[in-house]
């Protein structure tokens, strides 16, 4: 499965974002999908995931209310609207796919190359 993260960019805090990852070479309504981020000196960390069909999303509590994953199945697609940008959500995001239902980076078997998010206060 190849993951292509795209949608990042330099936004003003309390600005939008619209998170964008295609992917081939697999069946994608049987992975679950997620989205993480990393800042420069810290560990990946979880962001949202949606199961197979969108029946099922998880945030993180840190972008809860301002973040919505969401799943095209028929164009084979997850996206990741975030609102209300913040400073502290200034990371290379990433979406990444696998089978089981975790937020756990380690439970995501394929991932894509990132995309650079800026917010600047």
């Amino acid at each position: 499965v190849q993951l292509q993260a795209s949608g990042g960019g330099l936004v003003q805090a309390g600005g939008f974002l619209r998170l964008s990852c295609a992917t081939s070479g697999g069946t994608f309504s049987s992975y679950i999908m997620g989205w993480f981020r990393q800042a420069p000196g810290k560990e990946r960390e979880f962001v949202a995931r949606i199961t197979w069909h969108g029946g099922n999303t998880n945030y993180a509590d840190s972008v809860k209310g301002r973040f919505t994953i969401s799943r095209d199945n028929a164009k084979n697609t997850v996206s990741l609207q975030m609102n209300s940008l913040k400073p502290e959500d200034t990371a290379v995001y990433y979406c990444a796919a696998g089978k089981t239902i975790t937020i756990t980076p380690t439970g995501y078997s394929y991932w894509g190359q990132g995309t650079q998010v800026t917010v600047s206060s």
